[in-house]
Parts: C-alpha cells; sequence; structure tokens
C-alpha cells in the first residue's frame, strides 16, 4: 500500500511538473508577438467588436472584415468594413475616410495628425506589434491563460493617451508552443483578441477569426473613392 501511495505521488508531481513546464515565459510571448509581426506583409480577417460605455452603461455590438497591409512609411494601411453597424473605416497611409452610408457623410483626416493626436498608439495599435516591447509595459494578465490555453497579456503605453490606458492582448497558444519548439510562432499573426481600454474606462474588445496572411493584397483596397451626393467634412 506505501509503494502504490508513493507511486500515486510521484506521478502527480510528473503531472505538475509537465504541467509548469507548458507554460511560457512571458518574454517568449512577447517574442512571438514581434516575430510573427516582423513577418507579417498583409492582413484579412474577420472581427467581432464589443465596446462598453461605462458613463453610459451601455454595450454596443459591431462586426465586419478588417485589412491590413504594411506601407513603405512608418504608417501601415487599413480598412475596416464594418457590415455591423454599416460603416467604413479607411486610411492609405496618409489619409483617413469615415464613412457613414446612412448618415450620407465621409469625414476626411489626415493619418499622421490623427495619430499624433492620440500618441499613435492607439489608432496604429495592430500595425505597431512588432515592436510592442519598445511602445509598452507588459506582463501576464491576472489569469496567465484563457481556458483554451491562450496567454493574456496586459499592455501599458509608455506615452499616456486619452484614447488608451491600456490594451489586453490574447496570444494564441499554438503560436508560442511554435516558437518553443522551433523557433518561430508559425504564423503571422498570433493576436486572437485585443482589447483598447481608455482614460475614462470605456473598452472595445475585437476578436479575430479566418485569418488569412501574406495573400498579396493590392494596395488600391485602401484607396476610398468617395460616392456622389455625400457630404464631406474635413478635419
Amino acid at each position: 500500500m506505501k509503494i502504490a501511495r508513493t507511486a500515486v505521488l510521484c506521478l502527480a508531481l510528473i503531472a505538475l511538473n509537465a504541467g509548469m513546464a507548458l507554460s511560457a515565459e512571458l518574454s517568449q510571448v512577447v517574442r512571438t508577438i514581434e516575430q510573427g509581426y516582423g513577418s507579417l506583409n498583409d492582413l484579412q480577417a474577420d472581427f467581432s467588436q464589443r465596446s462598453s460605455i461605462k458613463a453610459l452603461k451601455r454595450e454596443e455590438k459591431g462586426a465586419g472584415e478588417l485589412l491590413l497591409k504594411k506601407g513603405g512609411g512608418k504608417e501601415s494601411m487599413f480598412r475596416f468594413n464594418y457590415t455591423k453597424p454599416k460603416q467604413q473605416i479607411v486610411s492609405n497611409g496618409k489619409s483617413v475616410w469615415y464613412y457613414l452610408p446612412d448618415q450620407k457623410q465621409v469625414m476626411v483626416m489626415d493619418l499622421a495628425q490623427l495619430l499624433e493626436a492620440s500618441n499613435g498608439i492607439a489608432m496604429n495599435y495592430l500595425s505597431g506589434l512588432g515592436q510592442v516591447s519598445k511602445d509598452f509595459s507588459i506582463a501576464f494578465a491576472a489569469e496567465q491563460k484563457d481556458k483554451n490555453g491562450n496567454y493574456q497579456l496586459e499592455l501599458t503605453p509608455h506615452k499616456k493617451s486619452p484614447a488608451m490606458a491600456k490594451l489586453l492582448l490574447t496570444i494564441s497558444g499554438d503560436a508560442v508552443e511554435s516558437f518553443i519548439a522551433k523557433g518561430h510562432p508559425g504564423t503571422p499573426f498570433p493576436v486572437l483578441s485585443s482589447t483598447v481600454v481608455d482614460q475614462t474606462g470605456n473598452a472595445t474588445r475585437m476578436d479575430f477569426s479566418n485569418v488569412k496572411t501574406n495573400r498579396g493584397i493590392s494596395g488600391g483596397k485602401f484607396n476610398f473613392k468617395i460616392p456622389s451626393g455625400v457630404q464631406v467634412i474635413k478635419r
């Protein structure tokens, strides 16, 4: 009986050690993000969005398609095609168009000025994760992993911005395991979800699915042709 108890104890210790070994170090998770983004040229993904407005105690939902392409300059090109609510946010790396078809309005802004006003982080974080350790202080979230074994990070920007107090990321556990075993994450986009929290406590979460990377998206996808009969508001 004593031998049996000893065997059970040994098996329990082995299982515990194995479980601990499967938890990556913070630096390995960060390198998974940065190395993945280093090989990212373009991205196409579906997203679902949930925004909570703290002052109004209200939640808003949205969904659509995201296109992202690295540009030759500092800023990347991006396109958010919302199916709910129906709207588009498009940037060619220089200008931003915010189109509200139901209101027949399009707002046109200079991207550089927009990014400068928000310190560049809140608007451009998806394309700037290649140097995430430079722009943010990073720690594991209170729960290091979610129920599916994916890693959860809490990032605080070094530059203060009204638009972003912190950024929460969920990183694919499979991508981290691939990085540890093979030295590369196996995907240029290991982010499963992102949550931006502003200084007033409002939070916007995006969950990504049907991700396709490096398919050679044309730069023409990021130019916006203003429809006729639409009011143009320049800022």
